[in-house]
């Protein structure tokens, strides 16, 4: 974009065009997670007649995980290569290395492949404006480091030729919960444990409920208030002992108890860049650091850690820098989206978020298996709601729990984001039957509690 606007750009390219967003985050966990929706698709269809298998009352499917995951790195390291062909194009210079900020930011330092006997060659490159987007890696604990064989982090899955027999998943946030279901799908016996009270304690309760009861339905085992003290491989093996001195045993284990920003080493503090306490660049609403011509996106900011977030700010930066007109971020109208099965979208205010500063709203939550479309498809777990503001009835925001909610969350950010009413998006017309029929539902129940 900033090369279109008539920037000349160059990038410094550490670990792979597209970051951990294409090579070992978004797309190939999403790609797995494709996977494992089409086996509970196969789990769901005897009761819509269809027969899998010889046995009719029973699905009998199963899962090359080879083949899956060779599918994965092939799909990312396809992405990132139409990447690098588009920087090519768009004549984006491209330097392969490590770099760091050097002279209060104005040049950037980097140390690239040496010619084999171990020595880096460096070189600088003047710059007007860096924006750093260094992104995040794994979390580990000292007392379960990963081995990349029994002991995993979700950046390791991929190696991996055969499908984990019992699989302990330390972490119930997003990712931990996102590769739990996904695994049980693909057919291994999975055991979550969950430091806190529920799966998904940093989202809305209503749908975190409706997930932790569709894992256990499934056969998965959910520890909660249960925090894991160490990981230890005996073999083929893995121990998981937990603070309060229960085990749990498994053959594989990943360790999914989030992420560490990719922020040392970089010349931040010679430069003037501020970090907070955990470690993540402080910038402002256009992407600012506390260093003049220095901006920063992405997960290194600890801002939200979505990849559209990642991307807004990278294009704010870039607005900025160049002297175009900007929005701030406003991270009110951010959509969101858990890929489990069902999926649970959010945007905007909800329960969860909404008390903070605007506790007043009205909110309507329908069941989704009282959606025809819905009981057509055999879809039975999760709900539509719907939060506005009293009197004037502006969507606040939403929250989706079905199959495929990353897709009908959008009509509802749009509605959030255009500050439409209840009226408004109840007076659109829906196809029927449609699982959207519900939103349009909900919104005309918002309108009845305000008569």
């Amino acid at each position: 974009m900033a090369a279109r606007l008539g920037a000349e750009v160059t990038i410094v390219d550490r670990d792979g065009i597209g970051g951990a967003a294409v090579l070992t985050d978004c797309v190939p966990s999403k790609t797995l997670i494709a996977t494992a929706d089409v086996m509970t698709t196969f789990e769901d269809a005897p009761e819509l007649g269809v027969r899998i298998g010889e046995d009719a009352a029973h699905c009998v499917t199963g899962v090359d995980l080879a083949r899956v995951n060779a599918r994965v790195k092939a799909l990312a390291a396809k992405q990132s290569e139409d990447i690098a062909e588009g920087l090519a194009k768009a004549g984006v210079t491209v330097v392969h290395g490590a770099g760091r900020l050097a002279d209060g930011g104005a040049t950037v330092e980097v140390v690239t492949p040496g010619d084999g006997a171990g020595k880096g060659i460096v070189e600088k490159v003047a710059a007007d404006a860096v924006i750093i987007a260094t992104g995040a890696r794994p979390r580990e604990l000292p007392s379960g480091r990963p081995d990349g064989e029994r002991i995993l982090t979700w950046t390791q899955l991929y190696d991996l030729d055969e499908l984990p027999e019992d699989l302990i998943v330390v972490g119930s946030g997003v990712t931990g919960a996102e590769f739990a279901g996904a695994y049980q799908a693909l057919g291994s016996q999975v055991t979550l444990v969950s430091s806190r009270d529920r799966v998904l304690p940093g989202e809305d309760e209503d749908a975190a409920r409706v997930l932790e009861e569709v894992f256990q339905r499934r056969g998965m085992r959910v520890l909660s208030r249960s925090r894991a003290a160490s990981a230890v491989r005996e073999g083929d093996r893995v121990t998981v002992t937990l603070e309060d001195g229960r085990t749990v045993q498994g053959t594989h284990c990943l360790m999914a108890v989030g992420s560490l920003p990719n922020t040392e080493d970089l010349g931040l503090e010679a430069a003037g860049v501020e970090r907070t306490p955990s470690g993540h660049i402080l910038v402002d609403r256009v992407s600012r650091t506390t260093a003049a011509g220095v901006y920063a996106a992405g997960d290194c900011t600890g801002v939200l850690p979505l990849a559209s977030v990642a991307a807004m700010q990278g294009r704010i930066a870039v607005y900025h820098a160049l002297g175009e007109a900007v929005w701030p971020i406003n991270l009110k109208r951010v959509s969101s989206n858990i890929f489990t099965a069902p999926e649970i979208a959010t945007v905007g205010r909800t329960t969860f978020n909404a008390e903070s500063d605007d506790p007043k709203f009205d909110v309507v939550k329908l069941p989704l298996d009282t959606n025809p479309r819905a009981k057509m498809l055999g879809f039975h777990d999760g709900f539509v709601k719907l939060y506005a503001r009293p009197g004037s009835g502006t969507i606040l925001g939403g929250v989706i729990v079905s199959p495929r909610a990353s897709e009908l969350i959008h009509p509802v950010s749009l509605a959030v984001d255009l500050h439409l009413t209840v009226d408004q998006v109840a007076a659109v017309f829906t196809v029927y039957p449609s699982l959207s029929g519900s939103i349009a539902e909900a919104a005309r129940r918002l309108h009845k509690e305000e008569e």
